[in-house]
């Protein structure tokens, strides 16, 4: 029974201890997460020479409150009678991610196995948005902001607290998935 008010106290302390250390990285990093919000935002504005927006603000239907910013290297029309997967399904994509200033974190192209594997809902929130608007073959750039990717937390020396992230992403395929059947 005396285990019990020791344990609390210790379970108490280690939740002071993880709440003031994000507090430290929320003002350790109030540049890098400056930055990065106001490099976001002038990409949601931004406009072609023709003046329309270079990139599509995409909400997914489950929860208004969040978007992701894509742009699409292919020509969506011609996959539009392809699968779109769940999230649930298992995807292949082959992707290259990146920091708002164009440093490469990671690519499925430094694997020995180029394609990435996982099923949808098994990702960061940002992927999910977009993977659920995509069509088997297409290619698009993502912007995804920090609080749709990795938030407060330190990932890597390159992935800090509050990182926008940019992934050139295709999806390859829906294995598994059964196709329609067509007379």
């Amino acid at each position: 029974m005396k285990k019990l008010p020791v344990l609390l106290l210790a379970c108490l302390l280690i939740g002071i201890a993880s709440c003031a250390e994000s507090e430290d990285y929320w003002s350790q990093y109030e540049e890098w997460r400056t930055t990065n919000d106001a490099w976001f935002i002038e990409q949601l504005g931004a406009r072609d020479d023709e003046g329309n927006p270079v990139y599509t603000k995409v909400v997914p239907n489950w929860d208004p409150s969040i978007y992701v910013l894509m742009k699409y290297y292919n020509d969506t029309s011609l996959n539009r009678d392809a699968q779109s997967p769940y999230q649930t399904s298992t995807v292949d994509v082959i992707y290259k991610g990146m920091l708002y200033n164009g440093t490469p974190f990671d690519s499925s192209y430094l694997k020995t196995d180029s394609i990435y594997r996982s099923q949808v809902k098994q990702n960061i929130k940002g992927w999910i948005v977009a993977l659920e608007q995509m069509k088997v073959g297409d290619s698009c750039r993502v912007i995804i902001p920090q609080t749709l990717g990795y938030g407060a937390q330190y990932m890597s020396s390159l992935i800090l607290p509050y990182t926008t992230l940019v992934f050139d992403m295709k999806l390859v395929g829906i294995p598994g998935l059964e196709k329609p059947v067509t007379e």
